[in-house]
């Protein structure tokens, strides 16, 4: 429970601003959503802004999951006794402070070479729970230990691409189980790689250069056999451009990087990671051979349809994710805010998490009114981290929670259970304010 003190909560996030304000400090990491992309942006590399921050094709799909939100406005209930409250909620048997979790982002190395160790501790602090990326550029299990450090038993789950090995999907499975994830995360929208604008005008591809493959380079089924793994895919021209990109495939292989060269590892592991990446054969009867290999509850990430998310009750999942990637897969696709009440209608008994263009507090409001059970945070994160390593994905992670407990609390709800009765409504923005 929270009440209303000034050393705890919101009101302590907005005193600790406002007191540095006295002394001329502006936050390092801007808290409005487009001022924080924009000092991302001026921060990063090109390029590596380019494949965090765009999307699919005209990047309409992005579009439509803020005015999505947009198109549904809260209607504060007065005089309801908010001094006391809880954000919490409970997900798979356990309680977590926050209603919400870190989505999965690949090649975090992009945004600051602490990359996704440094996003784990952020978290651990804060008891949120990570879900570590498929396409990590830290393996899980060095994220793990770095929990391990901040807060032992800190949650995390697994984000799993499901690769066209068999072998390998078990032991990426087998490894999630043995570093302490509590569930599993498939993501079902990835199956092919989107029309991604941005990275094709700039001919970039962060894998090609052995970036975000951590969690296969460090697998030892992946790894079996590399140095006589056959030459995959085809090559590019040879220029000095190339040979630098070769260093860097080199570079970002485990352990010495001359011998990850010479003796042609890492540029075998990047040919394996093509070759063998995503699987767009899969189909619903594979999740019971999945789940006869994992103890861990099942999540499935990019259910959209409400027929989908009756298949994904019927074989037996433990919860979806309504998510269209972030805008990133398809060009024109419904926005996962439109898609959520009609996926949480039509599987009433499982856990529902929302995700894609969720970026503030409201929006976690309004998720929760519209029937998730909690929200996924993407981009902002990744934003901060680039800005202020750990310490900046923990401010804006700092900045969602305080947001979010104030949203709640001038809507006069005081905890989860009264957004979701409908104690504050929310509304369609052509509706309206109250019952004629």
């Amino acid at each position: 429970m929270t009440a209303d003190n000034p050393r705890t909560g919101p009101v302590a996030r907005q005193q600790a601003i406002y007191s540095a304000g006295m002394a001329g400090r502006r936050p390092r990491v801007p808290v409005a959503e487009t001022a924080l992309e924009a000092a991302a942006q001026r921060r990063m590399a090109a390029a590596d802004f380019a494949y965090i921050a765009g999307g699919a094709g005209r990047e309409s799909t992005m579009s439509a999951n803020r005015r999505a939100f947009e198109r549904w406005r809260i209607v504060p209930r007065m005089l309801r006794d908010v001094a006391h409250r809880d954000t919490a909620i409970s997900l798979f048997g356990r309680r977590y402070p926050q209603p919400f979790l870190l989505c999965p982002i690949g090649v975090l190395e992009a945004a600051h070479p602490g990359a996704d160790v440094a996003v784990a501790r952020a978290a651990a602090a804060r008891g949120v729970p990570m879900i570590f990326s498929n396409q990590a550029s830290r393996s899980m299990e060095d994220c793990a230990a770095a929990m391990e450090t901040v807060a032992p038993g800190a949650p995390r789950w697994f984000q799993l691409y499901w690769s066209k090995s068999d072998a390998l999907v078990e032991s990426l499975v087998a490894r999630a189980e043995a570093c302490g994830c509590e569930a599993l995360v498939v993501t079902l929208d990835t199956t092919l790689l989107g029309w991604r604008s941005r990275d094709l005008d700039l001919a970039h591809l962060p894998f090609l250069l052995g970036r975000g493959i951590a969690q296969y380079t460090s697998d030892p089924v992946f790894t079996a056999g590399l140095d006589a793994a056959a030459d995959d895919g085809p090559r590019p021209p040879v220029n000095l451009t190339t040979l630098r990109n070769v260093l860097a495939a080199a570079r970002h292989y485990p352990g010495s990087s001359l011998a990850a060269l010479t003796s042609g590892r890492a540029l075998a592991a990047v040919r394996r990671f093509i070759a063998t990446y995503s699987r767009p054969n899969l189909t619903w009867g594979e999740l019971a051979w999945l789940r006869h290999r994992t103890r861990l509850p099942i999540v499935l990430k990019g259910v959209l349809d409400a027929d989908d998310a009756r298949m994904a009750a019927d074989h037996g999942v433990d919860g979806l994710i309504v998510s269209n990637h972030g805008g990133r897969q398809v060009d024109g696709a419904v926005a996962s805010l439109d898609a959520l009440p009609a996926v949480a209608a039509a599987a009433p008994e499982l856990p529902v998490i929302l995700d894609s263009g969720v970026r503030g507090g409201a929006d976690v409001f309004k998720a929760l009114a519209l029937g998730a059970t909690a929200v996924g945070l993407g981009r902002p994160y990744a934003y901060g981290l680039a800005l202020a390593g750990e310490a900046g994905a923990g401010e804006v992670m700092d900045n969602l929670a305080a947001d979010f407990e104030l949203t709640m609390a001038l809507a006069g709800c005081r905890g989860i259970d009264e957004i979701r009765n409908g104690a504050a409504r929310v509304v369609p923005d052509d509706a309206p304010a109250a019952d004629a």
